[in-house]
């Protein structure tokens, strides 16, 4: 069996939006999507293996519609979904203990440098190498994303901002490439990224209450 017998079911449609085919590979990527950022809002280390079965289907569902950054970011976030499940294991003083810290201008500086070097290459790229109709818009919510899950497995609070500032691009561009369940699932996800701002800063500011110095 060749991988394109085992994967090629997952494109094939599950049920139209009007006359637009939903693929298999997008409806369960919108399942255990919506699943992975409510575990990453409550700080679930599960988050991790369910991200890694989320961005393969979604890989499946970028490749079948032209946007092949999205799609290469995909191969990216595995790794780095591994990274953030060890990090969250070992990273904090005991095991699944990293705590949420906010993000130094140091690091701030060089994730906005990464990300708008990584926008430039990446549209070029897919301008040369690709037949993209929106490299631009590929290339930056693939760099956004790539800052903004190295945040998550930091557990840096002002990845959320990251998240949401992608989100806000992701939901008309995939409205605009007839992924509508997919656009669907960025409008759920830019509400789980503020509840999980929210969730977060309590938990920032409750670790920071709690190591305060009583006053004399």
């Amino acid at each position: 069996m060749t991988l394109h017998d085992l994967l090629g079911p997952l494109l094939q449609p599950a049920f139209h939006l009007g006359t637009v085919p939903t693929t298999w590979a997008e409806l369960l990527g919108f399942a255990t999507g919506a699943v992975n950022v409510w575990l990453v809002v409550r700080q679930n280390i599960l988050n991790w293996p369910i991200g890694i079965a989320n961005v393969i289907l979604l890989g499946l569902v970028f490749l079948d519609g032209g946007l092949y950054a999205d799609a290469g970011l995909q191969v990216v976030y595995v790794g780095l979904q591994s990274y953030g499940w060890w990090v969250w294991l070992y990273g904090g003083e005991g095991r699944d203990d990293l705590p949420v810290t906010r993000t130094s201008r140091t690091t701030w500086a060089v994730l906005a440098t990464a990300g708008a070097a990584a926008t430039a290459l990446l549209t070029v790229m897919l301008m040369a190498w690709t037949d993209s109709t929106v490299p631009f818009w590929d290339a930056l919510t693939t760099a956004l994303s790539l800052m903004a899950i190295y945040g998550q497995s930091r557990k840096l609070l002002e990845s959320w901002w990251i998240w949401i500032a992608a989100d806000l691009v992701y939901i008309p561009l995939y409205f605009s490439k007839d992924l509508k369940l997919t656009s669907a699932l960025y409008i759920i996800f830019l509400t789980l990224c503020v509840l999980g701002l929210n969730a977060w800063r309590d938990d920032f500011r409750s670790r920071a209450a709690a190591v305060a110095p009583s006053p004399a």
